[in-house]
């Protein structure tokens, strides 16, 4: 089983940078997407950037351009790279994982998040102004 694990959480303010992180325990195989959520009170969950197994992203245009998703292959680890923070980023962060599928970031942001198989725990991030 999959365990993934986040990290790099906290308060910040309104124009500052935060980064996070999501480990994974193993893989047996590397996942065809993996992708950083959000939820904010009262809100459903939305997809804030998805990258393919290949590399190929794809971002929420509410974070186009202030937020990066990464990944390291040889560490089983994803990142989420936040600039240029706003109030309304403030929400709890979760990485996820979805074993099978296409090598397409648009793929893997259009599928949503019901389709992934493994899931962090969560981690909240809080700007503010």
């Amino acid at each position: 089983q999959v365990r993934l694990v986040e990290s790099g959480g906290g308060s910040g303010q309104a124009g500052g940078s935060l980064r996070l992180s999501c480990a994974a325990s193993k893989y047996t195989y590397s996942p065809y997407c993996m992708a950083w959520f959000r939820q904010a009170p009262g809100k459903e969950r939305e997809g804030v950037a998805s990258i393919a197994y290949g590399g190929s992203t794809v971002y929420a245009d509410s974070v186009k351009g202030r937020f990066t998703i990464s990944k390291d292959n040889a560490k089983n680890t994803l990142y989420l790279q936040m600039d240029s923070l706003k109030p309304e980023d403030t929400a709890i962060y979760y990485c996820a994982a979805k074993a099978f599928g296409h090598d397409s970031a648009d793929y893997c942001y259009s599928v949503g998040p019901n389709t992934y198989n493994y899931w962090g725990q969560g981690t909240q991030v809080t700007v503010s102004s």
